[in-house]
């Protein structure tokens, strides 16, 4: 089976969809996976903050949510950008927000995969985030903006 990605690029303009769905790609690779369908949307903050309120509990915007939707045959996962947040944090990181949006979309890849991370700081630490930003740098250096 090979992997099905969808971008939804619809609520943002201006979205790198081709570097969003090789970001997917390149993650379930480096996973072994090929039995996965996954949705990507770029959402603006206020969708962002009631998705993070209505399914975390939390309160205020955030930059990914990744639900995994279940292992019949495949993973289904969905993974939300939030594009707004992804500026502020590209902007304080000081790289290209393309960067920032494919470090996202990774990211959520590896959630839906099952991966996971400690809160707080130690995250920076976990073999979950090691493996994100090996990715993004490789992803990045591939496609001549790193």
């Amino acid at each position: 089976m090979t992997p099905h990605i969808r971008v939804d690029d619809e609520s943002v303009p201006d979205v790198p969809v081709e570097l969003l769905e090789l970001a997917v790609r390149r993650t379930l690779e480096a996973e072994g996976r090929q039995d996965v369908e996954i949705s990507v949307a770029l959402l603006p903050d206020e969708e962002m903050r009631r998705l993070n309120h209505e399914f975390l509990g939390k309160d205020g915007t955030t930059d990914v949510l990744a639900f995994s939707l279940g292992d019949a045959g495949g993973t289904v996962g969905d993974i939300y950008l939030g594009y707004g947040q992804a500026a502020r944090q590209a902007r304080e990181l000081g790289v290209p927000l393309t960067e920032e949006l494919a470090r996202l979309a990774i990211h959520g890849t590896l959630h839906v995969l099952g991966h996971d991370h400690p809160d707080g700081p130690e995250r920076l630490e976990s073999p979950m985030f090691e493996l994100q930003e090996r990715l993004v740098a490789d992803l990045m250096e591939d496609v001549g903006a790193g």
